[in-house]
């Protein structure tokens, strides 16, 4: 039987407890994707390569997959609040084990745990949502929630990089241990119990894929992040060989990306209420027209850095879109469908990378940038596909009640 998620009634909205859950958001991202502008002195430190430091993501990347996929099965009937500050205490766990590793060994340790406390709590934020505001306010809530993540995709590269060139690798990791402890404590104070009645099984997730909207749905999500990180993994080569950008320059242009993105996912709420599926279509279409024209005016900086606020604004909104899309198809078992996602979406982008990065190798930035564009527009006519099942669903589900 599905989980069903008991949703505030109308004007009981707890909005202290979704900033909490945003400001967890912020944390686990910034933990995330810290390594990023650390890896040199990560890899000098522990007397590894680059290349190996470079790991540490995608061991947190593969444990949030794992988590996503079996979480909702392994909690059963657990307070959905212990779990989510479990997450959270995990993730203090991660980064204490992490800024006083060793050895390699003991760091990877800790960034499989931050994989874990992703995994966890990405599953069940939209399911928690839904249950914390009036269903009128969800798209407004999860958009709270994910500006948490576009702030952390904002400040967490060159915040990392000022913080360790002045306190370490070790103490700039470190940092993000008071942020996630005051996220604890503000959960612990703000969030309601939230009790389960039943129990997801484990087949429950196949289960959902053989709902025609669900499964058109996820390939949607898949191609999307497949599409963006394709390009985004390989934008700053871009920046440096086509539009020579100074360091100062592409920190700029990459701050500019990230502010825009912010802005995003404050914008997009409102677009959400009666327009969600020409919103989702409409913004893979929208991207893969910016990698053919960062190609023609990557030369100039001007250019470049108004195609990558546009492509920012779209592509840090868009995870908005697709958890209303989750919370408005899958009502009824939000906490199975967000795992999911999760791991659909930890799966595209690794996979994104790879491939993405091959093309790189072999026919330089125009082929990875082409590639993308294609992978994009085919999200798109996903994304149309999803939207005539979803109606198809909603004409047979009001004919039955008839």
């Amino acid at each position: 039987m599905p989980i069903k998620s008991r949703r505030a009634p109308a004007g009981a909205s707890s909005w202290g407890a979704v900033l909490a859950m945003s400001l967890g958001a912020f944390a686990l991202v910034a933990s995330e994707f810290m390594p990023v502008s650390l890896l040199t002195p990560i890899a000098a430190d522990l007397h590894i390569t680059e290349g190996q430091a470079g790991q540490a993501i995608a061991i947190s990347g593969a444990f949030a997959l794992l988590t996503s996929l079996f979480i909702t099965s392994m909690a059963g009937k657990m307070d959905r609040k212990l779990l989510l500050l479990g997450m959270s205490m995990l993730m203090i766990i991660s980064g204490t084990v992490v800024a006083f590793a060793p050895n390699y060994l003991v760091f990877m340790v800790g960034r499989a745990l931050i994989g874990v406390a992703i995994g966890g709590f990405w599953s069940l934020s939209a399911a928690t949502v839904m249950r914390l505001v009036a269903p009128d306010k969800i798209a407004r809530a999860l958009a709270i929630l994910n500006g948490g993540n576009a702030l952390a995709t904002v400040i967490a590269a060159p915040a990392g990089s000022f913080l360790g060139s002045l306190i370490g690798w070790r103490g700039a990791f470190l940092c993000v241990i008071p942020v996630a402890l005051i996220a604890f404590v503000w959960k612990l104070v703000t969030l309601p119990p939230m009790r389960n009645d039943t129990t997801v099984k484990p087949a429950s997730l196949p289960s959902l894929l053989k709902r025609p909207e669900v499964a058109l749905g996820m390939l949607a999500v898949s191609l999307f992040f497949m599409g963006q990180f394709a390009l985004f993994t390989y934008l700053r080569p871009f920046l440096e060989t086509v539009t020579h950008a100074s360091v100062s320059a592409l920190s700029l242009l990459l701050l500019t990306l990230g502010v825009a993105g912010f802005a995003g996912t404050a914008l997009i709420g409102g677009l959400l209420g009666n327009h969600l599926y020409r919103t989702l279509v409409a913004i893979p279409l929208l991207m893969a027209a910016v990698a053919p024209a960062l190609m023609t005016f990557g030369a100039s900086i001007a250019a470049t850095a108004v195609l990558l606020a546009l492509w920012g604004l779209l592509a840090t909104s868009a995870p908005v879109g697709w958890w209303t899309w989750l919370a408005r198809t899958l009502p009824q078992d939000a906490e199975a469908g967000g795992g999911l996602m999760v791991a659909v979406v930890q799966l595209a982008i690794m996979l994104g990378a790879m491939v993405g990065g091959l093309v790189f190798d072999s026919s330089g930035y125009r082929g990875t940038f082409e590639l993308a564009a294609v992978i994009l527009v085919i999200a798109s006519v996903a994304s149309v596909l999803a939207a005539r099942a979803g109606a198809q669903t909603s004409v047979a589900l009001a004919t039955s009640i008839k």
